[in-house]
């Protein structure tokens, strides 16, 4: 599997602070899957940022899809940003659209007709079991029902990495499973997945996956390079 994102002595900091993060250099197959690691603090949150280029690295190079973002103009981020999903923790749903309405809103971004939107939302809406949901207002919805809407907003533009930030850290055991069985299906149809999570009993529950473990915002990989095997390659 070829590459589909490299960070290259990437350091971050915020204002005139000590760096957040530190020396990061890593590489990440497309298609694969991997967790990403670490006690609360140690950076998880921000090296999700650089993915998903809501900001950008203080030093260091980064590359996705074979292209440097770093220095990338700002008239060509929209596009990038369209192939690249994300599930924040949470959830950031626009409270006064119903749930159909807010899993089309980036379809509606990148100027899809109303007529087309109607059949890939519902269909989504059922993938993530939500379609008997789908006029319902965030605020009537349950904390599981709204990371799914979250989910299903966030892969309906089929992009080509996903990012989710502590998906299940605000739902029970059961949800937990059934979301990373929605991530595992998305995988397998050809998405980089990228999850953070602190709940290490996650680990196991993906078969293959890479993990990458971050701590004081330093990769804890004594190699200093990550290569994680390809799904179903696991060593």
């Amino acid at each position: 599997m070829s590459g589909i994102v490299m960070f290259q002595d990437v350091g971050l900091r915020y204002g005139n602070g000590a760096e957040t993060l530190s020396d990061i250099s890593f590489s990440l197959a497309s298609g694969a899957f991997y967790f990403l690691t670490g006690p609360s603090g140690a950076g998880k949150t921000s090296l999700l940022k650089l993915l998903y280029l809501a900001q950008r690295p203080s030093r260091g190079m980064i590359r996705l899809f074979d292209q440097d973002v770093v220095t990338l103009p700002r008239d060509r981020m929209p596009g990038f940003r369209r192939r690249i999903g994300v599930v924040f923790q949470d959830f950031r749903l626009v409270p006064y659209l119903s749930a159909f309405d807010n899993v089309a809103l980036p379809l509606r971004v990148a100027g899809v007709e109303e007529h087309d939107l109607d059949t890939p939302v519902r269909e989504m809406l059922d993938w993530v079991g939500l379609s008997a949901r789908a006029e319902a207002k965030p605020a009537t919805l349950s904390g599981g029902e709204q990371q799914r809407v979250a989910i299903a907003r966030a892969v309906i533009g089929r992009p080509e990495i996903l990012v989710a930030d502590e998906p299940t850290g605000n739902v029970d055991p059961e949800m937990a499973g059934r979301l990373l069985h929605l991530f595992d299906a998305l995988n397998k149809l050809g998405t980089t997945i990228v999850v953070a999570t602190h709940d290490i009993h996650l680990l196991s529950r993906v078969s293959g996956a890479g993990v990458i473990r971050l701590e004081r915002g330093r990769l804890n990989d004594p190699t200093g390079a990550l290569r994680y095997p390809p799904r179903g390659n696991a060593a």
